[in-house]
């Protein structure tokens, strides 16, 4: 029995709220060894405040070591042992469009990108080119023609946009062709079995056919493709815990994730200021809230130590607007650590405060990597994150006579 099964049999109704807000990426590292983290470093008075009341501790997403992308993460934090339940990114993409994916798709999630002469990556994220100008040569890919295979190109934001492979005999373990690394050209889709042999054929004719297309653009001359995967099947919120759950996003992908476990999307915030004006809008139609914030893991990407302290910053300043709605349990998290000094995700343990009426305060005074490790929750596997927030809400029953 996993911890679902469990909870599933013990969950119980009740009016209680719980706020999860998730600052992507939260976690880092100094950039000097006797420095301090971007948590550690930014002004975060009303965390810190949130930290005397509440207890902390360090959310291991997957397992030791092991560096999570965003959908595991996040599954983590939803309470799916990411283990067992494994979702490409480009079902993630699709669905956080509102595309339905159905049996037999394979959806890619794919990054514009910036080649040189000689064909090398200079920018994997071509500039992080705006949506205004990326949407438009997503849609001039639709351009795109495969015998025996339909073809669906959707534009995400910014940089990315989703494209899904229909057909007879497609199968989505192709790996991925983003090399991770700039100064060397782009993998090719290679087929991981027997059965993906014909995706991977015609992803190498839709990225050829989209060189062609892309070839007289200076920024996004080209892409790179990443997450092939077909539709996931999860349990769903309501089902295993018994809450009326909303999500509330900014970036098309998280949107995705909460869609696929049950999760209602409300509204179209495009900050986090219009993200807390929805949560205070919808306040009395659900019992849980998923509040994304994605802009504390893009300035850890870009190594942008300072940028990611203000973001830090950014969000520490929203805090007094959630805590006026009076939540029973509000938790504040991330899916992963993404530290500026790396550049990119890490397996480092994510900081995690938890606050409510009957939670057991520990000694911290404030909210940061240092304190989390010292912190009366420990060190935890994230996948237990949704029973703590059931048993402080009172929502879980008593297990066993």
């Amino acid at each position: 029995m996993d911890i679902q099964d469990l909870v599933r049999q013990l969950h119980i109704k009740n009016d209680s709220k719980i706020v999860m807000l998730v600052a992507d990426g939260i976690g880092g590292l100094p950039m000097t060894p006797d420095g301090k983290t971007e948590l550690e470093t930014a002004r975060t008075p009303q965390l810190d405040e949130l930290a005397r009341q509440g207890v902390q501790g360090a959310c291991i997403p997957v397992l030791p070591g092991i560096t999570p992308g965003s959908g595991p993460g996040h599954l983590a934090l939803f309470g799916y042992d990411p283990l067992k339940y494994l979702i490409g990114r480009g079902a993630l993409e699709a669905t956080g469009v509102g595309f339905e994916l159905q049996p037999g798709d394979v959806a890619v999630r794919c990054n514009f990108c910036t080649l040189d002469q000689a064909g090398r990556i200079t920018d994997r994220r071509a500039g992080r080119i705006s949506s205004d100008e990326s949407g438009p040569l997503a849609i001039s890919l639709r351009k795109i023609s495969i015998p025996g295979v339909q073809l669906f190109v959707e534009p995400v934001k910014e940089h990315r946009f989703v494209v899904v492979f229909r057909g007879e005999g497609l199968e989505g373990a192709v790996a991925d062709t983003d090399p991770q690394a700039t100064g060397v050209p782009p993998l090719d889709p290679i087929p991981q079995d027997p059965a993906s042999q014909r995706t991977a054929e015609v992803a190498i004719e839709f990225l050829r056919q989209a060189r062609e297309l892309l070839a007289g653009e200076s920024k996004a001359n080209f892409l790179t493709m990443r997450g092939f995967a077909g539709k996931p099947h999860l349990p769903t919120y309501q089902d295993v815990y018994g809450l009326r759950a909303a999500a509330i996003a900014v970036y098309p992908m998280y949107k995705g994730l909460a869609r696929l476990v049950g999760m209602e999307v409300i509204g179209q915030a495009t900050n986090l200021s219009e993200e807390v004006d929805l949560l205070a809008q919808h306040w009395a139609d659900y019992d849980f809230f998923f509040l994304h914030f994605k802009y504390t893991d893009s300035t850890g990407e870009d190594g942008n130590f300072e940028a990611k302290v203000k973001r830090m910053e950014e969000l520490d300043a929203i805090i007094p607007r959630i805590t006026a709605l009076q939540p029973d349990v509000l938790i504040v998290t991330g899916d992963h650590s993404t530290p500026a000094f790396l550049k990119s995700h890490s397996w480092h343990a994510v900081p995690t405060l938890l606050v409510s009426r009957c939670c057991r305060p520990d000694h911290c005074q404030q909210f940061s990597e240092t304190a989390c490790i010292q912190g009366g929750l420990g060190q935890f596997e994230m996948r237990y994150l949704m029973s703590l927030a059931l048993a402080n809400a009172g929502r879980l029953a008593k297990y066993g006579a």
